[in-house]
């Protein structure tokens, strides 16, 4: 999962050179519902949804549909290093959330002194620089984290139980939906180049379509505060697509950085021995992976 949704920043800035955002939030979750839609049909995955749609609508608003476009839009104006220096505040967000909403997911002083940790190494990798950034942007970037953190919050309270692939083929589904009217008034005049083509089925096929079923997965697994954590090492695959594809350099604060990363997510992560067992997200005859 770190190295899936550490791509996305490169692609989204490439495919938003040819592409309005809300062309690229249609066409990567079209094509993503278009993959999934048929093997949650197959598995009967869709049918038990009924009667959760409210909570449907809501997650697939909170995670995908606002949080998509507002990356697209601020990075139309901000580097994607800068971007994903901002999105790193959604486990610090998710833990503040856990605090005061009276979840029995609680971190303790070492799991937030983690956090704190792995913050200064995202900024040690990816640097402070905010010269030239509008405020506008920088306000929607903020806003993304706070829907990253909540989306898995209202996962796990009001979906929980419910087959994987057919929450995530049916948000995919409805948001591409509700996006149609928006694209149609921002086409493209010609055709895209290549880049921004390629680009929007890395986003649909790997960074949608196999992201979701793992992240799933992954919620079930360590809980949704713990599984924001990945936001960590997002700009470190970021910064090392920078080296490789556009050629800059690698340097010692990136190195630093890094490091501080990894061991902030090993304390933020760390599992206090709880009263009772949390609930279970997904139930596991449904899990797909």
């Amino acid at each position: 999962m770190c190295v899936i949704w550490g791509l996305p920043y490169l692609l989204i800035l490439v495919a938003v050179r040819d592409l309005s955002p809300a062309v690229l939030v249609l066409a990567r979750t079209a094509i993503a519902a278009l993959l999934l839609l048929p093997l949650a049909a197959a598995r009967d995955e869709l049918r038990p949804l009924r009667g959760h749609w409210i909570a449907l609508l809501a997650f697939a608003a909170i995670e995908i549909a606002i949080p998509w476009v507002l990356l697209g839009t601020a990075e139309q104006h901000i580097s994607s290093s800068l971007t994903a220096l901002l999105i790193a505040a959604v486990p610090l967000v998710g833990a503040v959330i856990a605090r005061t909403s009276g979840d029995r997911e609680r971190l303790g002083l070492s799991s937030l002194i983690g956090l704190l940790v792995g913050l200064v190494g995202v900024g040690a990798i990816v640097g402070l620089n905010l010269e030239g950034a509008g405020v506008l942007p920088l306000s929607e970037v903020a806003l993304v984290a706070v829907c990253y953190a909540v989306g898995p919050v209202i996962l796990q309270r009001y979906l929980t139980g419910l087959p994987a692939l057919g929450v995530i083929s049916a948000s995919l589904a409805l948001t591409a939906f509700a996006y149609v009217p928006f694209a149609l008034v921002s086409l493209p005049s010609e055709p895209p180049p290549w880049s921004a083509i390629w680009s929007v089925l890395g986003l649909a096929v790997i960074c949608t379509a196999v992201a979701f079923v793992l992240f799933f997965a992954l919620i079930a697994e360590v809980g949704p505060v713990r599984a924001t954590v990945i936001t960590y090492i997002n700009p470190a695959v970021a910064a090392l697509l920078g080296v490789a594809i556009l050629d800059e350099h690698f340097t010692a604060g990136m190195a630093a950085g890094f490091a501080l990363v990894l061991v902030g997510s090993v304390l933020a992560t760390r599992r206090a021995m709880p009263l009772e067992a949390p609930a279970a997200v997904l139930d596991p005859a449904s899990e797909t992976v």
